[in-house]
């Protein structure tokens, strides 16, 4: 009984339903509740897995400061590194799904880290909520200055003359250079040794010193060694050329289609974060990645922006999950 003889309640007993049917019915379909509209009141962090300092966290720092104008909130980096990214990615999974805990996820957390380990300890599709793709990246073929290959074309002439085939370098197994080299030897069919490092700057150091053949890295890393004569560059493993590097031809261009990967970056949620936060989150980071400013800074490390929706995001897991696994398995590298 809704109206209380007993304190003289007069209450309209149908308004009291309807207003008790308008709560049932905000629960039931995911009307805002003010936390969600009224969100961000408090600082937001962000989780990025590696190191400070390295190329994508400046990357990070500088679309977090630039969201923070837009939130009106601080954007907090807080650097995690360890188990090729899956150590950030648990700190996502166990938050509170509320939008103020946020990770910087790429390519290895997402795609090929649920093909290289057995027991991952979350699930790259079902645990998150994307919010936005942000930038990619494009490894550069390397060789010493001392080679003799001129091209993606002649590395290749060079490793069919050779019984032994080629060395080359990576930041680690599984990573983007591995796996590269991996697509390189099943298109043309060269013998490849792989010679993994603690990390892309020794796979370097040991390109440099002439004990490996090649390598895939960054443009950003590899750039000092080139700029001092000491490391050529041959073709980008892209889909398509880089801004930065409009002379430098793709692989596809060389006549390996193949042998191209984005090294993606996207910003994650755990999830069942709620839908007008993931929306206010993208919006922020997407105006934040296409601030001119903002895009000349990241230019000069061969960063491409790719900004988009939350579906965007998650089409490019489903995609490198798929492509990616593949060439993990096909790499014969021992799930871990």
């Amino acid at each position: 009984m809704l109206r209380n003889p007993m304190k003289g309640d007069r209450t309209n007993p149908h308004t009291t339903w309807a207003i008790a049917l308008a709560g049932f019915a905000a629960i039931a379909f995911g009307t805002p509740t003010n936390a969600e509209t009224d969100f961000p009141t408090r600082p937001i962090t962000v989780i990025v897995p590696f190191a400070a300092g390295g190329s994508s966290d400046i990357v990070m720092r500088l679309a977090a400061a630039k969201a923070s104008e837009t939130l009106k909130q601080s954007v907090v980096i807080d650097n995690r590194p360890g188990g090729a990214g899956n150590v950030a990615a648990m700190v996502i999974k166990n938050a509170q799904p509320d939008g103020y805990t946020l990770m910087m996820g790429h390519t290895g957390t997402h795609a090929i880290n649920a093909t290289l380990y057995k027991n991952l300890g979350f699930d790259p599709v079902k645990d998150f909520a994307p919010i936005a793709p942000l930038i990619s990246f494009n490894n550069l073929l390397l060789v010493n200055t001392t080679s003799p290959a001129k091209s993606a074309k002649e590395l290749v002439t060079l490793g069919k003359s050779k019984s032994q085939g080629l060395t080359y370098g990576s930041q680690g197994v599984g990573t983007g250079g591995h796996l590269l080299g991996v697509l390189l030897a099943q298109q043309t069919g060269i013998n490849l040794t792989h010679v993994p490092y603690k990390g892309v700057a020794p796979a370097l150091n040991e390109l440099v010193a002439d004990r490996i053949d090649f390598t895939f890295a960054s443009y950003l890393t590899a750039r000092p060694h080139v700029e001092a004569g000491k490391l050529r560059r041959l073709a980008i493993a892209g889909f398509k050329r880089n801004p930065a590097l409009p002379e430098l031809p793709t692989m596809g261009e060389a006549g390996f289609p193949e042998v191209a990967m984005d090294q993606w970056f996207g910003l994650f949620a755990p999830a069942g974060t709620p839908k007008p936060v993931v929306d206010r989150l993208n919006k922020a980071f997407v105006d934040a990645l296409n601030d001119e400013g903002v895009k000349a800074k990241l230019q000069p490390q061969g960063s491409v922006v790719i900004v988009g929706s939350p579906d965007d995001l998650a089409a490019m897991i489903k995609r490198d999950i798929k492509r990616l696994g593949a060439v993990v398995e096909a790499s014969g590298v021992e799930r871990r």
